[in-house]
């Protein structure tokens, strides 16, 4: 399944790309987000709780940051599993800040996400759906977390 969007943040890019690379910015932004860990320059652990559908579950997971070009492009892929056992899930992300003028930056990013176990009953058009709902607070978290240390 991929999962693709773009989203706008008013930030100096750098700045931005710098936040983004936070294991304590993205817990503060990511929806659900128990834990981010940094275990080394390129490998974080997490701990993320979601409702998909009717399903309540507890990602636990290792994302591994593949490709760096600062402050414009990375890549990275993760692996994890729900506490439960309710399911299974392999990511591969790409994420690119594009400065776009008037001190707004442009991020868009596209996941290949892989799902198996009962997570995956609910199918594309569902976890897109919950995927847009995450970016939305996510987005709306960041800007706030932006202002905060302006």
């Amino acid at each position: 399944m991929i999962i693709e969007g773009s989203f706008t943040v008013k930030a100096p890019i750098q700045k931005l790309w710098d936040l983004l690379l936070e294991p304590e910015t993205l817990g503060t932004c990511l929806p659900g987000a128990e834990k981010i860990e940094k275990i080394d320059d390129v490998t974080y652990d997490a701990v993320v709780k979601q409702k998909v559908g009717p399903i309540k579950v507890k990602l636990v997971f290792k994302n591994k940051l593949t490709k760096v070009e600062a402050p414009n492009h990375l890549e990275l892929e993760g692996e994890g599993e729900d506490v439960t056992k309710l399911g299974h899930m392999k990511q591969k992300t790409t994420m690119d800040l594009k400065d776009i003028g008037d001190g707004n930056v442009e991020v868009s990013y596209k996941s290949d996400v892989s799902i198996v176990g009962k997570l995956a009953m609910f199918g594309d058009r569902i976890m897109k759906s919950k995927a847009k709902d995450v970016e939305k607070e996510f987005t709306k978290n960041l800007q706030e977390k932006l202002k905060s240390i302006a």
